[in-house]
């Protein structure tokens, strides 16, 4: 009766829906189970579980996919299912290939005795009398459920092997008939000599009325105490309940409580199955690994075939490489035999070049010795490379200043160059000789950098100028003697005005002593005009004096000296030369001189010459214009605080064109009996005293020349 009523409430299950008995609102989750003995089997056993997980989790409904042994990968792989129930062998893979984990492991009950694990049975039919042990089984016809059956093959294959024995080298022939029942229907009905199931078939076959175990007999049998199924093989774990990586850990952990709280009689009436803690399948993989069974194929076994296969991506990009790196390891050796030959070419060039160079060059480190000299540095200092190579350059070429004062290492431009990274130029040193005499030198010194662009030493340039510097002291000498008889030159034109300024102050004087002569030999004295008139004799006298005074000091030869001076001064003494020849020319002066002037640094005598030379050319060009109309304006004047600024404008008829081109060069004049040196010489007077010498204004209604000085200081005032 009870079996009648599980079988109505099976059928009942099984032909109604399972969408019917559930909410349309509920989680559907899917538990993919190895149909190892039929699809049918597979859902009559096991849809009372997944009724029971639907009726105890709430918001979730679970459906049975029942699945062969070769559609369990594919369903795993695609995430068909949400958990799994198949056999160890099948579920180590799937933990190793898709992260799969097991939550509890299957509990068979055999009456109330559970059974957590299970074994692999060898048979064959009673009558085979030829068949009795391992060794028997070469040469005969075998069937097993699946290559991936644990308890359906791989087992059996296990205890083979530690036989001696194949299933694939010493059978026949190998049939596996994919479920359970069929291997024992082969094996009865003569289609095999020898069948391989999973412990507890033969019984349960038998109590369904299919065979009778008296007709089959179990090779090589094993027992165990407390383990009721007749086996061939050692126990291993039963299957796993698992998981799959996609599924909830939240879901995972209500579905593992729900499966340890059922009880028998929740699931099914004759199904004797129930669920443990998940056990330990270590045991599996051993066996896996000794059969090399995926995913231990290649376990135990490594050959260079296998490493070729294993690896032979890698292997092919280690060879690329090789290859990649002997050709440039060929390449760059050629490269570097290049190099090395273009080296010696550029330090034969190096060394070529400099020593065709007439300046002295040498190299120095951040030490101060010499890393290098070119042939000229040796002639003219007669100093080598041993001389420099423990001794800081500045001690041999720098030690002493030309007025014989110490000149100190941290004081040398050479040595400031490691200090601060920038480059110096020197125009006028001294350099010492190894003989211990001096020689005039302009240099530069550059620091060298590395790729870094750290300093690592310097390189100096130097020139001999001591020909140079002969050469132009005597142009300095040879322009001296041009402008002293410039002077005299200029004198000489102005001797009749000059002498006409000379006349009256001495007419003055022999006029009014002859009168007090008149006065003392008439006796009539009158001591206040008498006073009066010896005043103004005092007066003539002094002012003749101080003509011929300034006379006397224009034409000698200037003096090297410079001194800080008065410009306007210099104006005042000027004008004393050069009135007189204004008035004879009737040509009007106009004075507009700044009395707050700055004082410049300047050779007095040279800057009269400069004044005297602009105010005579002056005169002479006004010389076409109407006499009551020849004006002659002298302005000084501050420029930007740094420059003092003297101006002579005259309105006379400008400058002629076929000479406006050259007018500074030497002898281009447009005077008919000028001689062209003076504004030559004025302009290298101004400029020897930095200053600038220009022509601003050269149109029909007069001529501007202006020229600038730099003050001696920029406080320094001429009325402070």
């Amino acid at each position: 009766m009870r079996f009648l009523l599980f079988f109505i409430y099976a059928l009942i299950i099984c032909i109604v829906p399972q969408t019917l008995l559930a909410s349309d609102n509920d989680e559907l989750i899917r538990i993919g189970i190895l149909s190892h003995r039929g699809d049918q089997v597979t859902r009559e056993t096991w849809s009372p579980t997944a009724e029971y997980l639907s009726n105890t989790l709430d918001s979730y409904r679970f459906e049975i996919i029942p699945l062969d042994f070769d559609e369990i990968d594919l369903a795993v792989s695609q995430a068909r299912v949400d958990f799994l129930l198949v056999n160890s062998g099948i579920y180590v893979n799937m933990e190793v290939r898709y992260r799969v984990s097991r939550i509890v492991t299957l509990n068979n009950h055999m009456g109330d005795i559970p059974l957590n694990v299970f074994a692999g049975v060898i048979f064959t039919r009673k009558i085979r009398n030829d068949i009795r042990e391992l060794g028997n089984l070469r040469g005969k016809k075998l069937a097993a459920v699946d290559e991936t059956s644990l308890g359906g093959f791989q087992m059996q294959w296990g205890l083979m092997k530690k036989e001696g024995l194949s299933p694939y080298k010493d059978f026949s022939s190998i049939s596996f008939s994919g479920t359970h029942d069929k291997v024992v229907m082969a094996v009865e009905n003569g289609f095999a000599d020898v069948g391989m199931v999973r412990s507890g078939i033969l019984e349960k076959m038998a109590a369904e009325g299919g065979i009778s175990l008296d007709e089959f007999k179990i090779i090589s049998p094993v027992i165990y105490d407390g383990f009721p199924y007749i086996h061939s093989t050692s126990l291993y774990p039963e299957w796993p309940f698992s998981k799959l990586k996609h599924t909830s850990n939240q879901l995972a952990q209500k579905v593992a409580v729900a499966l340890l709280k059922m009880r028998k009689s929740s699931a099914s009436g004759s199904n004797q199955h129930g669920w443990t803690v998940p056990l330990d399948y270590q045991q599996v993989h051993e066996l896996f690994k000794e059969l090399s069974l995926a995913p231990y194929e290649k376990y135990g076994r490594f050959t260079l075939l296998d490493a070729i296969e294993r690896y032979w991506k890698v292997i092919a990009l280690v060879l690329t490489s090789l290859f990649i790196l002997t050709i440039m390891s060929t390449w760059i050796v050629r490269l570097n035999a290049q190099l090395k030959k273009s080296k010696r070419s550029l330090e034969y060039q190096h060394d070529l070049i400099l020593n065709s160079v007439c300046d002295g060059i040498y190299g120095l480190n951040t030490e101060g010795h010499c890393v290098f000299m070119n042939r000229s540095m040796r002639e003219i200092t007669d100093w080598d490379m041993n001389d420099f190579r423990n001794t800081n350059q500045h001690y041999l070429l720098h030690h002493t200043h030309s007025d014989g004062t110490q000149h100190k290492l941290e004081d040398c431009p050479v040595h400031l160059t490691f200090k601060d990274m920038k480059p110096r130029y020197i125009d006028d040193d001294i350099f010492w000789k190894k003989d211990g005499s001096s020689f005039p030198v302009e240099y530069s010194s550059t620091p060298m950098l590395d790729h870094k662009g750290d300093v690592v030493g310097s390189v100096v340039v130097f020139r001999d100028i001591s020909e140079r510097k002969k050469a132009d002291e005597e142009n300095r000498q040879h322009q001296k003697q041009i402008a002293h008889m410039a002077r005299l030159n200029t004198m000489g034109e102005m001797a009749s005005g000059i002498a006409h300024e000379l006349n009256q102050p001495l007419t003055a004087i022999a006029t009014n002593s002859f009168a007090c002569i008149q006065m003392l030999e008439s006796g009539g004295i009158a001591k206040d005009k008498l006073l009066d008139i010896l005043e103004i004799i005092g007066l003539q006298a002094q002012h003749s004096g101080e003509i011929i005074k300034q006379l006397r000091q224009f034409v000698r030869k200037e003096q090297p000296e410079r001194s800080i001076t008065n410009i306007n001064d210099l104006i005042r003494e000027v004008l004393l030369f050069i009135e007189p020849e204004a008035r004879k020319s009737n040509v009007k002066i106009i004075r507009e001189m700044d009395e707050n002037l700055y004082k410049v640094r300047v050779q007095p005598i040279q800057i009269e010459q400069v004044l005297l030379n602009l105010l005579k050319n002056a005169i002479d060009a006004l010389q076409v214009m109407d006499k009551d109309n020849r004006l002659l304006v002298i302005k000084t004047e501050v420029a930007g605080g740094n420059a003092v600024v003297v101006t002579v404008e005259d309105n006379g008829p400008g400058i002629d064109e076929k000479v406006k081109d050259g007018l500074f060069d030497p002898f281009i004049t447009s005077k008919n009996n000028g001689l062209g040196l003076g504004l030559s010489i004025s302009q290298g007077i101004i400029e020897s005293h930095h200053g600038k010498l220009y022509l601003h204004s050269d149109n029909s209604d007069g001529t501007v020349f202006r020229f600038a000085l730099p003050v001696a200081s920029e406080g320094d005032r001429i009325n402070e």
